[in-house]
Formats: structure tokens, sequence, C-alpha cells
């Protein structure tokens, strides 16, 4: 058994979650983390808000909130949109918490002990029309690299690029929109990444055939060369305090005292739930953990260089194991955006359709290689003709047809024909298939081979037709559902990373029977399954639909909001 530490992006406690965030980063790490769990690992699953920075401090002005009032709000319809996604976490926390900023000084003391923090003369850009510094997202303009048009001062939200502001082509003031803006000297702290370029080098080549293409060639090119220092202190009025004399009135910026949140939020999981585990020397520096981040391609500067090089620099903390970054989903191939109307209400969509439904098409669309993109005609499409007719419907046929007509039960002999047989040889390669898949985060493909096996089942129960053999050998319609009743056993405990909720409506069918052994049917090992199905047989609930097709007409509607 393996101790897995999986982290998944702090969301930004400034607005709604939308699907892309949900399908980037926090579907597929719950998915991950049910399997592992599955397979008997010890997982610990840690986010929670990232609640300092410039736009949060922007937005609870315009809505003359408190900052504190304003994060906790977002915090708790986040936590709230998460369980109505069946995605879970050992802890979800919240960086403006006393406990978080505790941990962060720690590291800023030990970096600035250590010569990794120091303090510098820049230039920062100055409104000349309202007098205001423009840090971050207080100014946008066009991307030096892609020319976008609507980059930020810290990010440009369409290449990915870490933007220098001074580069940002014709800049434009948030605070009165002015554009005469002028570079003025000041000072603030940076973070010395320039002095860990070698050692940090070393490290990222052995990242190098183990982690996604896509982000060891992204981190490759920025990383090549040289390593740029950042600053890491701002002059704002929300957020942790620098602890030096010389620095009073400044704070640490959100992207550096983020990542510690994942640490911070480690820490008072075990402190709450009573563990006698040291969050440092048993979970963040034990080498035998396995670390993994889950992100989208906006955050791998940070968790890819920034973050290593401050657990480097610090010692407090291992460097990460694996970084399964993913690309972005759009919405109709356009990225999707709460400003200009460009956006699904994420709650909203699962309020109607319910969480099976979303996940199972959210999960194809996980943008793992590439960009993706979401539209109402595919979620009908995929669920009516996927999820309803290969799985739903093959599931509430074939064992309603079982409860209907042996009531009394089947007899365990038609349930033995499988045991030894090709098709339990065939099943549990897929299994290991499957399993290979998901172990190698390759969420997408772990799906479709379950959909492969729930085709095959179909296909298996329309080919025999149970109902015209009932008619002329009972005995034989039995075999088949017999056969039917194994497939759904199998696929129930398959499913459950996947369509939790699902998987559980399909487990019940068989009681507390299936519920014992199914950590070892989810591992391959199909003979457990001989438990299961012995003696006289009876399904222990009567079945029922399992999955609600979508509605063309209310398709119609959806999409004609972005016609």
């Amino acid at each position: 058994m393996k101790k897995l530490l999986v982290t998944s992006a702090l969301p930004y406690a400034n607005g709604p979650l939308h699907f892309g965030h949900i399908t980037g980063v926090y579907l597929p790490a719950d998915i991950y983390v049910r399997h592992k769990r599955l397979q008997g690992h010890q997982v610990l699953h840690i986010s929670g808000s990232d609640e300092h920075g410039v736009a949060i401090m922007q937005n609870a002005q315009k809505k003359k909130k408190p900052y504190k009032k304003y994060v906790d709000g977002w915090h708790q319809k986040h936590k709230a949109l998460f369980a109505k996604y069946d995605i879970e976490f050992s802890y979800f926390g919240q960086t403006s918490e006393p406990y978080h900023h505790e941990e962060t000084l720690k590291w800023f003391n030990k970096l600035y002990a250590e010569g990794a923090i120091e303090k510098q003369d820049e230039k920062q850009l100055q409104c000349q029309n309202c007098s205001n510094y423009l840090p971050d997202r207080y100014v946008e303009g066009t991307c030096y690299v892609c020319k976008y048009e609507k980059a930020r001062g810290d990010e440009c939200p369409n290449c990915g690029t870490w933007i220098e502001p001074l580069k940002l082509i014709d800049p434009e003031c948030k605070f009165c929109e002015s554009h005469d803006i002028k570079a003025v000297d000041v000072f603030q702290w940076y973070l010395k990444l320039s002095k860990y370029h070698s050692p940090f080098r070393k490290w990222f080549e052995t990242k190098k055939g183990v982690w996604r293409k896509s982000v060891t060639s992204f981190v490759d090119s920025l990383s090549k060369d040289e390593l740029v220092d950042r600053a890491i202190t701002r002059d704002l009025d929300w957020g942790i305090d620098v602890p030096l004399e010389e620095a009073k009135g400044k704070k640490l910026y959100v992207w550096f005292d983020a990542p510690i949140g994942y640490v911070s939020n480690t820490k008072k999981y075990l402190e709450e739930t009573g563990s006698k585990e040291d969050y440092l020397k048993d979970w963040w520096h034990n080498d035998e953990v396995e670390l993994t981040h889950f992100i989208g391609k906006d955050n791998i500067i940070f968790h890819s260089i920034i973050f290593p090089v401050m657990s480097m620099g610090s010692g407090r903390v291992k460097m990460v194991d694996n970084l399964p970054a993913n690309q972005y989903l759009n919405l109709k191939g356009k990225q999707f955006s709460k400003s200009q109307g460009w956006y699904v209400d994420a709650d909203e969509a699962v309020n109607e359709f319910g969480s099976d439904n979303l996940r199972y098409y959210l999960t194809t669309l996980i943008p793992e290689s590439a960009d993706s993109s979401f539209t109402w005609e595919g979620f009908e499409a995929r669920v009516n003709n996927e999820l309803a007719n290969n799985i739903g419907n093959f599931v509430n046929r074939s064992m309603s047809f079982f409860y209907k007509n042996w009531e009394k039960g089947i007899g365990q002999e038609k349930f033995d024909v499988f045991f030894g047989s090709d098709r339990q040889k065939e099943l549990e390669e897929k299994i290991k298939q499957y399993h290979e898949a998901v172990d190698h985060f390759h969420i997408k493909k772990g799906l479709e081979i379950l959909m492969g096996i729930g085709n095959e089942a179909n296909l298996y129960f329309s080919e025999e037709a149970p109902w015209a053999q009932f008619k002329e050998d009972p005995d034989k319609a039995a075999a088949t559902i017999a056969i039917s009743a194994i497939y759904t056993a199998i696929l129930s405990v398959l499913f459950a990373p996947y369509l939790p909720n699902l998987s559980q409506k399909m487990m019940a069918y068989f009681g507390e029977s299936l519920e014992k052994v199914s950590s070892r049917v989810y591992a391959g090992d199909l003979e457990a399954l001989k438990e299961v199905f012995q003696g006289q047989v009876i399904l222990a609930k009567k079945p029922k639909g399992l999955v609600k097709k979508i509605e063309n007409d209310r398709v119609k509607e959806l999409e004609e909001q972005f016609s």
C-alpha cells in the first residue's frame, strides 16, 4: 500500500466555478483519488480557497464588502458546488485563515534566511491620471507574446504567459480606464529563482518522459537558459504581512502564499481529525509519499517551477512527482467568460441534469492533450446514446427481466459457467488495461475501456435475446441473465470512481455481498464474484431507470442562448 498526496489547484474565491475548472482540474483529480483508494492506497486529497490578491480586492470593494466576508462567501459556494458534483476532498481550507498565515511565514523566514529572498529595486506601472500603482490585475493590455488584447498584468489568460507588466502593449488602468501610464521606481522583495537554475534543471531533467510532453516542453522553453527572479511582495491592504520591519505596509503576494495552502491545509486536516501523523515528516517531507498536483495549463509555471524552487530552497517539503496538467475546456470553441456572458452556470446545470450525466460528459471532454469544447448538443448525444443506451438501458432491461421472471432466484450453476471461461479472462485483461490507463492519468481512456465493456454486455444481451429464449427454453434464458448480472456487477464496481452515484445504485441490486468483495473485483479478481453468485441468487431490490435522458427541446433552448 502506498501513501499518495494529491492536490487540486486552489480555486480563486472571486466568482463562480465553471465547467472549465471542473473538467480541467477537480473532476479528473476526484476520479484518480477514488481509483487509488479503491486499489487500497492511503490517499489525501487536499485543496481549498485561494483568498488573496488584487482581483479579490477589486471585487470586494465594488460589492462594498469586507475582504474576509467576501472570500468566505465564495468559499462556501465552491464547497457546495463540489458536493453537488460528488467531488470530495480530505480537506478544503482557506488561505485567509490564521493557520495558513502561520505556515506561510515559516516558508518566508526559511527562504529569507537561506538568501533566496532579497530586496530589489524595480519599475512599476503607475497611472498618471488617478495616481494609483498598477500591480497585476489592476492593469490590462495587449499580450506581447500572443497579441491577446485582454492580457492582465500578472498573466495572459490566452497563452498562459507569466506577464512582465512593463512589456504590456498599450496598458490600461483598471481603476479609471486611463492609458496615461508610466513606469516609476519602487522596491519589493524578490524570490531569487536565478540562484536555483542549475539544481532546478538537474531535477527537471528527471521529469522528462514522466510528465506530459505538453508540460515538459513548456517548462523547458521557460527554464532552459535561465530562471527569472520574481517579486513576492505588493503594496496592498489585504494579504499576509511581510515579516520584516523595513517592509512595513507590504503584503506577500498571492502566488507566493497560495501553493503553501496545500501544506497548511494538510496540517489542519491532521489536527482536526486527531491524527498522530506529522504533516511534514509523514507526508510532505516523506520520500515514500507520491505527490501529485492536478492543475490547468494556466498554473503550470507555479507548480512546475515556482513551488518546486520554493520547496528546494526552503527544504520544508519534497518536490512534486507527477504534474498531470490539462489544457482548456472551451464553450463552443471560445474560452468561458463570465464578464462577457459566455459561460454555463455549473450550479444550475447540475441541479437540472444531475451529477451522473454531467460527470460522464465532462469526463469525455477532459483536455488531457489539447483544448476541448463543451456543447449542449454534444451533452445530449453522449448521455443519450452512450450512458443511457449503452449502460442504463442494458442494466435496466436485463435486471428488470431477472426480477420479473426469477422471483425465487437463479441457481448458482448458471453463474458458474462464467468462471474459468474465456469471457472471464478477457474481462480481467480489460480491467488490467483500465488500471494501467488511470494509473498514468489517462482518465478518458479509462472511461473508454469501461464503456467498451458496457457495449460488449449490451451486445451480448441483445444477441442472446432472453425474452425470446424464455418462451422456448427458460433455462437458457436464465443462463443469459446470469451472465448479464455478472456484467452488471462488474460495471457497477468499475464505475465507482467515475460515476459514484450510478455505481451505488447498480451495486445495490446485489446487496452487501458485492460490497464485501468490491475491492477485489475492482482489482480484477473476478473469482471474488463467486461469493456473490452462490446458492439461489435473488436481486436485492427492484430495478428502475438509472439514467435520465436529455430532452432535445431543452437542448435547443440552451443552445439558443449562445446563438
